[in-house]
């Protein structure tokens, strides 16, 4: 089901891609600057007034709606779907999306600051350049793009950030750190397997138990960065800053981490 409408929003967007590598790299694919990514088919108020009008227990489906540059903080919109949405600019922060279904959505350059998203479903949603501080992923599943993103303190414990080895028939989608900000980010029990985080700063961050097993972690700055129980079993940790990691000793399968040679380990 989540396969079958997440192609059905790809392909709404113009997304079919020509290789199956490059499943995240959408951004050339699309006109940004077109209405669909510019304008809102909503105001806060129409959000506010739909959902006050759902019958007990359902939620309101806004499937591959243009929701741009609203300002929806602190709104409570657990109530809603939010597949293929697009959210560009908007302001999101202290919002409370805990569970909500943000797959294939479209939010650059946005607001998401302390953010509640606790067992949400971001699986090839497009967050590249957005503010996301002291937001709450725990338990999420978080396959999307989140490069440049500024996720300060945010908190991913327990979350799957994992590539989906199941159907690749998109490429392969797992959770993208390229270049992003994760000083003070929690990861406890996290899987980090096969993701991408090169050059990504993990200064200070908590990877207690999580598993790192074949991500990409070039260049990846992990001073201070906890890794107790954390599994690096072919982890690619070529030029990463590894030296002075807390914990190093207590780490799992450092020494059979890729690139190892390549590392600053001083």
């Amino acid at each position: 089901m989540r396969m079958g409408r997440l192609a059905l929003a790809l392909s709404t967007l113009c997304l079919v891609l020509s290789g199956p590598t490059h499943a995240q790299d959408m951004l050339g694919m699309v006109d940004l600057s077109s209405d669909a990514f510019t304008k809102a088919e909503m105001s806060r108020a129409d959000l506010e007034a739909a959902i006050a009008k759902l019958p007990p227990g359902e939620k309101l489906d806004l499937f591959g709606k243009a929701l741009n540059g609203l300002d929806l903080s602190k709104m409570d919109l657990r109530r809603t779907s939010l597949q293929a949405a697009r959210l560009m600019g908007s302001n999101l922060a202290g919002a409370n999306l805990e569970g909500v279904n943000l797959d294939s959505a479209w939010s650059l350059n946005s607001n998401w600051t302390g953010t509640n998203l606790k067992g949400a479903s971001l699986f090839g949603t497009q967050l590249v350049g957005a503010k996301l501080d002291g937001a709450d992923l725990s338990g999420a599943r978080v396959a999307g793009d989140f490069s440049k993103a500024s996720m300060t303190g945010a908190r991913l414990d327990g979350a799957d950030l994992s590539a989906d080895e199941k159907n690749q028939s998109m490429g392969l989608m797992r959770g993208t750190f390229r270049s992003t900000n994760l000083e003070g980010a929690s990861f406890k029990g996290a899987n980090l397997s096969r993701a991408l985080m090169e050059y990504a700063t993990l200064k200070g961050a908590n990877l207690e138990g999580a598993r790192l097993n074949g991500s990409e972690l070039a260049g990846a700055d992990f001073t201070g960065a906890d890794v107790t129980g954390a599994d690096f079993d072919g982890a690619d940790v070529n030029s990463a800053r590894i030296g002075a990691m807390k914990n190093k000793d207590a780490a799992k399968n450092l020494d059979k981490a890729k690139n190892l040679d390549r590392a600053f380990t001083n």
